[in-house]
């Protein structure tokens, strides 16, 4: 609030302030730079004036005086330059400047008496010298003064009041004049330094204003606007800066990436505001759950990171890891809906495995995907194993890159048998691999890899034209089933592809199979419909592979157009063994009798799983107790032996 009354305006307007801590810092830093030059100014002209006076005026007036103001002027000299480059607070500013206020008075006071207790001695040069000394001094004085208004004004008013009163009566013309010229002169600059000052203060201001918002921009920058934590820019610079810590305390520190499982179908069911909203409750219960633990921000979409430093082992490490996921699973509430979503970890410890942040990053979303792969919900730590697989994932991509694969591809194919009837129903063609460069090379190897690089178009394109090419041989009644990559259903243009081979490939549409798996279809739900859409506008028929082991709405997946499921093998392995797979393989024969679904069980070894199987209503199967993948030449004396075909999708 504004002081009241003009004597409170007059003693602010005389005093600094301390409102304005920015501004005082500033005047401080203006102000040392320019207060040892206006102390060694008033010296060398006290002395000058002085020497012109030996010998004319009193030795105390001309040295005695003098000494006494030096070592003041000195010492207040020293100080200013010592601390010219001194970063300095507020507060040491403020004391800096109110005790250069208070000495400004007795030292003008002083100074002026002094020069004009000279003027009686000497002759008409000597007292204009005085005059002089003075008119010049203050100027000088006034402009080192500039950034502290209050010591500027009391100068520039004991100085110049002391002159005019003491030469307008003199008498002589001369310094009367001399006295309107000071006046006029002082009072411009005065205005001309208090217009500086202003300007000066706006300055401070508007650069305290563009900073304030540049640090703004900046948070916000580094924001993730949706939970509130730190975003993806944000988390890499502090990646960076655990490396700098770590190397320098020789620490260890571990780098997590945590993924929502069972995301995409929340928003493809619910929709993205339902979504967000989820993705808020998940950014605010992790928070809760890491505290000062650990450093946590949102990468994008449902994928947050984690910098937890001086970790005592491995193990505690993952288990805090693992308590996240753990509590993530408890239900969300949102609007009348309960959600629940699991989460997947991959996890990297500084320095064992990576020594930057680049390879840190890198390691932890390796070890994410292999931990999605083989055990959703869970924390994978990445380890020797993974490295080598990186080594030999890089290796495998250069080799696909360089490989003339007409040459190098082949298909092998597994019989899908009618256990009631004992037919074969189909084949399912499967990708094979030999590199010169590499040997034989197995699927579960090289098709991750091409579908993370983008060459699983090409490989597709080329084993279909290869399995078309086998089957237009075989008997109209025996099919064909062919995986295909979300890849090759991502584009229109691979779309019409596809549809080209089948078309060109002389064999009937209604004997092809497409195979999709679930966690591909979840990736782009709307493409995955139109592009089976087309499919089955084909002719072909649509199997869903691996159904059961994603975290797919059941609605959402039994809208797409299809007409067989698959049951994946780790639902029968062992299921003589396990009442829950039991459970699970009954419901999903019974949901697809009731959907009128054809139901394929893969993966059956055992006598005694078909006999259970069999129990359970099950009879289209494949699996090494019926055949292993053969040759394409082997397929003619596989289907001489068994007893006829049957196979329609009509």
């Amino acid at each position: 609030m504004p002081p009241k009354g003009p004597i409170a305006r007059m003693r602010a307007f005389m005093s600094v302030s301390a409102d304005d801590p920015a501004l005082l810092k500033a005047q401080y830093q203006a102000f040392s730079g320019q207060i040892p030059l206006m102390y060694a100014m008033l010296l060398v002209n006290t002395w000058l004036l002085a020497s012109t006076h030996i010998g004319i005026a009193p030795r105390w007036l001309v040295t005695g005086v003098p000494l006494l103001f030096t070592p003041v002027c000195a010492l207040r000299c020293i100080q200013w330059w010592r601390g010219r480059h001194q970063a300095m607070d507020a507060a040491g500013a403020l004391r800096a400047l109110r005790r250069t206020n208070r000495l400004v008075w007795p030292l003008a006071a002083g100074f002026a008496a002094w020069s004009l207790a000279l003027y009686p001695y000497g002759d008409a040069y000597t007292r204009s010298h005085v005059a002089f000394y003075m008119a010049v001094t203050i100027i000088g004085v006034l402009l080192c003064l500039m950034h502290v208004r209050p010591a500027m004004l009391a100068a520039a008013a004991v100085v110049n009041l002391a002159f005019v009163a003491f030469f307008a009566t003199t008498g002589v013309p001369t310094f009367t004049a001399m006295t309107v010229n000071v006046a006029l002169v002082t009072t411009t600059l005065v205005g001309m330094l208090l217009r500086q000052y202003d300007g000066f203060t706006e300055l401070v201001r508007a650069r305290l204003q563009a900073e304030a918002l540049g640090g703004e921009n900046l948070r916000l920058a580094n924001l993730d606007s949706l939970t509130g934590l730190p975003n993806r820019r944000a988390f890499f610079a502090e990646l960076e800066a655990a490396c700098a810590r770590a190397r320098e305390r020789g620490s260890r520190f571990a780098v997590g990436i945590l993924d929502l499982d069972g995301f995409k179908p929340v928003n493809d069911l619910y929709g993205h505001a339902v979504g967000d909203r989820l993705l808020e409750q998940v950014g605010v219960r992790l928070s809760a759950l890491v505290g000062g633990r650990a450093h946590l921000a949102r990468l994008g979409g449902d994928e947050f990171a984690l910098i937890i430093e001086d970790i005592a082992d491995d193990a505690s490490c993952a288990a805090f890891a693992r308590h996240l996921c753990t509590e993530l699973r408890a239900p969300f509430p949102l609007q009348d809906n309960s959600l629940q979503v699991a989460a997947s970890m991959g996890l990297v410890v500084y320095p064992d495995l990576a020594t930057n942040a680049s390879d840190l990053y890198e390691h932890a979303d390796y070890a994410l995907y292999q931990g999605k792969r083989h055990q959703r919900g869970g924390v994978s730590l990445f380890s020797t194993r993974h490295q080598h697989r990186i080594q030999q994932d890089a290796a495998i991509e250069q080799a696909l890159r360089k490989a003339d694969l007409e040459a190098e591809l082949s298909v092998v194919f597994q019989p899908i048998v009618d256990t009631a009837s004992r037919r074969t129903l189909a084949f399912e063609a499967l990708a094979r691999w030999h590199s010169p460069a590499m040997g034989t090379v197995s699927p579960a190897e090289f098709i991750p890899v091409a579908e993370r690089t983008g060459l699983i178009t090409q490989l597709t394109r080329v084993l279909l034209a290869k399995a078309l090419d086998a089957a237009a041989t075989w008997p109209e009644a025996v099919g064909l089933s062919f995986n295909l990559s979300i890849h090759d259903l991502g584009s229109e243009e691979e779309v019409a592809r596809l549809v080209r081979l089948v078309l060109d490939s002389g064999v009937h549409p209604a004997r092809i199979d497409l195979e999709i798996t679930e966690t591909a279809v979840m990736q782009d739900m709307e493409q995955a419909q139109w592009a089976a859409g087309q499919l089955r506008g084909l002719g072909c028929g649509v199997t869903l592979d691996d159904f059961g082991t994603g975290f797919s709405s059941l609605s959402r997946l039994l809208a797409l157009p299809l007409t067989r499921i698959k049951i994946d093998r780790r639902f029968v392995s062992g299921i003589q063994h396990s009442p829950a797979s039991l459970k699970i393989v009954r419901s999903l024969l019974a949901l697809s009798r009731d959907m009128e679904l054809g139901c394929v069980i893969e993966g059956v070894e055992g006598e005694e799983e078909l006999a259970i199987l069999r129990e359970l209503g099950g009879s289209l199967m494949q699996g090494y107790l019926f055949a292993r993948p053969m040759p394409a030449a082997d397929v003619p004396a596989w289907l001489a032996h068994g007893e006829g075909a049957a196979f329609c999708f009509c």
